[in-house]
């Protein structure tokens, strides 16, 4: 499934214009996008927790070359699913 496909989704359990069924998505989509930027948790009951994970830095070998490379600090997104997702998809 993608975003299209989410859209008509919704679309279709709530009604309404379509342009209103993207706005909802968009919408969710930005409040988990905005939470995570500020280093927060978002906690969706049944499906899981979306959260930021600091990685640290490190050494890495560029694979043409052989030549060590110096890999910066970062932070990534990370996905846990919750148990009920698990059992869902067993």
């Amino acid at each position: 499934m993608n975003k299209q496909a989410l859209v008509e989704l919704v679309h279709e359990k709530i009604g309404g214009t379509k342009v209103q069924a993207e706005e909802v998505v968009n919408g969710m989509f930005d409040a988990i996008v905005a939470t995570l930027k500020k280093g927060g948790e978002v906690s969706i009951a049944g499906i899981g927790i979306f959260s930021v994970k600091d990685r640290a830095a490190r050494m890495a070998r560029n694979p043409k070359t052989g030549e060590q490379v110096k890999v910066a600090a970062t932070k990534v997104p990370k996905f846990r699913a919750a148990k009920a997702l698990k059992d869902a998809v067993k």
